[in-house]
């Protein structure tokens, strides 16, 4: 497998540059690229996103990943992340790189940034349309209703109190910061007290087994889309990752059906 080409961006308000990896589909390939979003504390070199890329070289597809601000081989720190702000990151990456019709892909807090990114998408006339989206258990609202609203009261009080919480993880070495200012911040980007419109098609990949995004949240979620086409997998011993080889599998089905 070749390595796609590392490039950055600069954003500014705070100032950070942010790794981006663009591999360049073949010329007479006219179907779709790929655009990937990782999850919370998660970044482009994780199994998915390379199995991603892998087959889009495999394909003659382009495919664009990059890492949000704190995670992975962009610059800036982690505990400063909101939901706005890495939402912020993926609309400059989308705008700057993706030239042709996309498949865009989220996994956990991506799908949730997936939807977002497609909101702010219908603000830029110039924009590259979405043909479609793979959500991978879609985290969609998680600083609230899977967090906010399950902490216990002392939780609650050492955010509001200290500003910030280390929540321990089975996903990393250490516990992950839960700061006042990504919950705050995500009640701004709230999306399932309405309908969602992507003007797209949509593919769910949801494990029942998942200890994080209850499979029950994918099927709210997919209550609130108004009029766009919706498939939602259900994988029965499928966890919050999807990285085993039949998930890959299944995760580059739905990515071909575009």
């Amino acid at each position: 497998m070749s390595e796609s080409r590392l490039t950055s961006l600069t954003l500014e308000s705070p100032a950070r540059t942010i790794a981006v990896r663009a591999r360049q589909g073949k010329s007479d390939n006219k179907a779709p690229g790929l655009f990937w979003l990782s999850g919370f504390k998660s970044d482009m070199k994780g199994t998915k996103a390379v199995a991603l890329d892998a087959w889009a070289e495999a394909q003659g597809r382009p495919c664009l990943r990059f890492d949000y601000s704190g995670h992975g081989e962009s610059g800036g720190n982690f505990k400063d992340g909101t939901i706005g702000r890495w939402l912020e990151e993926s609309l400059a990456v989308y705008l700057q790189f993706a030239k042709d019709p996309q498949v865009v892909i989220g996994s956990s807090m991506g799908g949730w940034l997936v939807l977002l990114l497609a909101r702010e998408l219908r603000k830029q006339k110039a924009a590259a349309p979405i043909a479609g989206m793979v959500l991978i258990a879609p985290a969609v609202d998680f600083t609230e209703e899977l967090m906010w609203k399950q902490f216990p009261d002392a939780i609650k009080r050492e955010i509001e109190d200290k500003g910030v919480w280390l929540r321990p993880s089975d996903y990393a070495e250490g516990p992950y910061p839960i700061t006042k200012g990504l919950i705050e911040d995500g009640r701004r980007h709230l999306m399932l007290g309405g309908l969602i419109e992507t003007g797209c098609p949509v593919h769910i990949l949801q494990g029942v087994q998942d200890p994080d995004v209850p499979w029950r949240h994918a099927v709210e979620l997919v209550s609130r889309f108004a009029r766009d086409d919706v498939v939602l997998t259900l994988i029965k011993d499928g966890d919050h990752r999807l990285s085993r080889p039949e998930d890959i599998e299944r995760l580059l089905a739905a990515v071909g059906e575009f």
